[in-house]
């Protein structure tokens, strides 16, 4: 048995796409695993076109991410209008175009994620590999490597080596075997002092103020943990919270929201155990913003200006008081008189 799958076929589809010319912008919502897949990505493009180039549609601001880019020197930029009007073609790694408001913007030549696919929004690409059974972008991105016979150097290996750890959380959510493949073989020319660095480098000494004030404001509803932050400079810290709040004896799924840019930002986590919380975040509240995500991490983003008069805090709990192992009807839940938007 051949130690990835065949990718021939889709070789031979990224060999017709790209043009000594062409100037290509590769896209991302820039997490570990999606900094590591673009970084993965233009190392295969690199001499392909004439320029590749990789940026991100939000901000950087966790202390991993941070070290990780400045470790493993890994360039990237903000995206702005200004920035995409300098290129021909624009790639999307480890999301897809209904993932972000930012991504609608623009029509992508080349998409690879492994996130799971939504009927209701088609991915429109001229190339696209999307595999939801893999438990990591950067998966994929080894498998290309692999095929073109590209061995990466140590930073690059690091770098997918640790989107790969952070996607599954090491091996303790959904994963395939083939991701165990990618990071065996990775693990040859990682700088595992660097990996460890990088993994150590979770929290800000001025974040230790907002536990303090989570351990005040959490409520607890069944088997649910909910906390309201209210507003925050930065929504990473409410990452950081519902992990920890996880590892609660009798919590099977936590929710931590805050307002964050005029957004409320909702994190979902869950033991994958009662229900999958990529669907429940969907089902709460896609109806007014953008959300979904796995079966134990999700995520929704909803602007302020969707919810009209609801106190943002209010919202979230009379809907999450409905949320059991089944979900009634959403025609029950407090509505909103805004056009629903397209669910992420």
């Amino acid at each position: 048995m051949a130690y990835f799958r065949s990718l021939e076929t889709k070789l031979e589809a990224l060999t017709r796409l790209w043009r000594k010319s062409d100037r290509w912008l590769i896209m991302m919502n820039a997490d570990p695993d999606a900094l590591a897949s673009a970084q993965a990505l233009k190392r295969i493009m690199t001499r392909k076109v004439a320029r590749v180039d990789s940026a991100q549609v939000n901000e950087i601001s966790r202390p991993d991410n941070l070290t990780m880019i400045k470790t493993l020197r890994i360039p990237t930029q903000r995206l702005t209008p200004n920035l995409a009007a300098q290129y021909d073609h624009f790639a999307l790694v480890d999301s897809q175009p209904h993932h972000h408001p930012a991504f609608k913007e623009h029509s992508f030549s080349l998409v690879i994620d492994h996130h799971p696919l939504v009927p209701e929004s088609p991915v429109q690409a001229e190339f696209k590999d999307i595999q939801p059974g893999y438990g990591a972008t950067s998966t994929m991105l080894t498998e290309y490597l692999y095929s073109l016979k590209i061995r990466p150097g140590a930073l690059l290996a690091t770098a997918l080596l640790y989107g790969i750890k952070t996607d599954t959380q090491s091996f303790e959510r959904q994963f395939s075997d083939t991701d165990v493949r990618a990071f065996r073989y990775l693990s040859k020319f990682a700088n595992h002092n660097l990996l460890r660095k990088i993994s150590r480098s979770e929290f800000r000494l001025d974040w230790l103020k907002y536990f303090s004030l989570a351990f005040r404001k959490l409520r607890v509803n069944g088997n649910c943990l909910h906390v309201f932050m209210g507003r925050l400079d930065s929504p990473d810290i409410l990452v950081i919270l519902g992990d920890f709040f996880l590892r609660l004896y009798g919590i099977s799924w936590t929710v931590t929201c805050g307002i964050s840019d005029e957004t409320l930002v909702l994190i979902f986590r869950g033991d994958g155990v009662h229900q999958d919380i990529g669907k429940l975040a969907q089902k709460l509240f896609g109806d007014v913003g953008s959300a979904g995500g796995h079966a134990t991490m999700a995520r929704a983003e909803i602007p302020l200006a969707s919810i009209g008069e609801h106190d943002p805090e209010e919202f979230v709990w009379a809907r999450l008081r409905f949320s059991k192992r089944t979900l009634p009807l959403l025609k029950k839940l407090p509505t909103v008189s805004s056009t629903p938007s397209e669910s992420a």
